[in-house]
């Protein structure tokens, strides 16, 4: 009999598969899972059928093809005024997944402390695992009657970290909450990073939605912060085009040596006219300077149907994702909800306990499930309809 004694023996499917597949069971709206169930801009289709037939068709260099990684050295620095070495600073990746299982089992070693914030989205802890590392876990402040959202609890960070602490992920904008960071947070970030020789890994693939007129705030951003941070982000939140797979890691010299040594074993080079499309359409459009208020006016369309509803919206900053409180269903876990609105309702969300170390622990269930809201407005509306008849 083979022996398949297993490195995760705790990880089955995720949150995201099982409410897909009760929601397709169910015939239910499904805004659990967070894609866009429209079209990119035909200007980027174009291109990418443009660079698909004039070629090349094989392999791309390991590191990106160099017209996409220039657009990615241009784009930092005209948001967070950072300066990447296009040749050995950005890597171009099969997605943002790859890039940060790439960074976390480049740079994770046997017995290393890992600092995740809680809620944190599920590919973190699997991944820091398989390094030999163990996962520390710090909670957020969760939402009151008089805040309307998640906080960053910067005391508790700086109590995690000590000196085994390998790596500190952030993820901001944050998905599942739609907080954003502030400058003070960079502040109290620096505090921190002035005492302990730690690295960040920074997860930004939602760095293009910011509301309110806010903008999206890096620690690569901050000079002394940005000397050990890997930046990580995606074209798939930007361009609608999620099964594309195209992402990226920018980070210092030496450390995207180490993360390109684990890149090129785990899927050597990325689709090759697909880069080449995307640094195409990108050198000759604006459309990522109008993805905020694309966005925003999905959100508030979202939050001025719910109010007809037993589910109260909180405060999104950013994402494009909102969360409700569902606790005038009763008193369920958020699992339950989550069950009970496909089901009855038709209609699939998420339950924010799911993005929790322990998802059955009191600390994870504050009656909160996460919606999607990059639909059309008629998917957004059907499930509004939906969901009023509770």
């Amino acid at each position: 009999m083979t022996n398949t004694k297993s490195k995760l023996p705790l990880v089955r499917d995720t949150i995201f598969s099982e409410m897909s597949h009760l929601a397709q069971q169910s015939k239910a709206i499904n805004l659990g899972q967070g894609f866009p169930d429209y079209q990119p801009d035909q200007e980027l289709l174009n291109a990418v059928c443009q660079a698909i037939q004039s070629g090349p068709n094989q392999y791309a260099p390991m590191t990106g093809v160099p017209a996409l990684r220039q657009v990615i050295h241009d784009k930092v620095i005209a948001h967070q005024a950072c300066h990447y070495d296009v040749d050995t600073d950005i890597t171009v990746t099969s997605g943002a997944t790859e890039a940060l299982t790439s960074t976390i089992l480049a740079l994770v070693h046997p017995g290393d402390e890992v600092v995740l914030i809680d809620p944190a989205y599920d590919l973190y802890e699997p991944v820091v695992t398989l390094a030999g590392g163990q996962s520390i876990r710090v909670g957020m402040i969760p939402p009151t009657e008089k805040k309307h959202s998640f906080s960053i609890d910067w005391d508790a960070i700086s109590d995690a970290i000590n000196s085994k602490t390998r790596l500190l992920i952030l993820n901001f904008p944050h998905n599942p909450t739609g907080v954003i960071l502030q400058e003070k947070d960079l502040d109290a970030l620096e505090q921190i990073a002035s005492r302990h020789d730690f690295l960040i890994l920074s997860d930004e693939a939602y760095e293009h939605i910011v509301f309110e007129g806010e903008r999206h705030v890096s620690p690569a951003s901050r000079p002394m912060l940005a000397t050990r941070c890997v930046l990580v982000s995606s074209f798939a939140k930007t361009l609608h085009a999620t099964a594309w797979k195209i992402g990226y890691c920018c980070a210092p010299t030496d450390i995207s040596k180490e993360i390109r040594k684990v890149h090129q074993y785990a899927v050597y080079s990325v689709n090759t006219p697909i880069q080449m499309g995307i640094a195409a359409y990108l050198k000759q459009t604006q459309a990522i300077r109008s993805l905020s208020a694309f966005y925003q006016k999905k959100r508030d369309r979202l939050v001025s149907g719910l109010h007809s509803t037993k589910l109260k919206p909180l405060h999104a900053e950013g994402t494009f994702f909102l969360l409700v409180d569902a606790r005038e269903l009763g008193g369920f876990s958020e699992k339950e909800l989550a069950v009970f609105l496909t089901r009855q309702a038709g209609v699939a969300t998420i339950p924010v306990s799911a993005f929790y170390a322990d998802s059955q622990s009191p600390n994870a269930n504050h009656h909160l499930l996460r919606l999607c809201f990059a639909k059309q407005d008629t998917t957004l509306d059907a499930a509004v309809e939906r969901l009023s008849g509770l």
